[in-house]
């Protein structure tokens, strides 16, 4: 099962974590991976490219565990209202997708959200 943590600030999304396998099929068959793959990818690119904002990510091959944060996502460290509206947005949309998901993947993925404040990369 994959685990998905997101990270929300008040009311700002800030970042998530991946852990686990989905374990749905083999690899290179498993479509809720190759799912996840796919939209985790087009988040950092879009928070990175089309916004041009801050992004730090770890993806660990081996563990298959991820974390992506964007600080840009928040008031404290971004003075641009739109940019920070539109990244803590984009991160959203990411958890009511991923949220879609688990009703039919219920038993391949799991997705909470905790209230944290930015840490950096910790």
């Amino acid at each position: 099962m994959t685990k998905v943590v997101f990270f929300k600030s008040g009311d700002s999304y800030w970042g998530f974590e991946e852990q686990g396998h989905a374990g749905f099929a083999e690899e290179g068959q498993d479509i809720v991976c190759s799912a996840l793959s796919s939209m985790t990818m087009l988040i950092i690119n879009a928070i990175e490219v089309a916004y041009s904002a801050d992004v730090d990510y770890q993806i660990d091959e081996e563990t298959t565990n991820i974390r992506v944060t964007s600080r840009s996502a928040l008031p404290e460290y971004e003075n641009d209202e739109k940019k920070r509206y539109a990244i803590s947005g984009l991160i959203m949309a990411y958890f009511y997708q991923l949220n879609d998901l688990v009703e039919e993947y219920y038993d391949y993925l799991d997705v909470e959200i905790v209230e944290k404040k930015y840490d950096g990369n910790k």
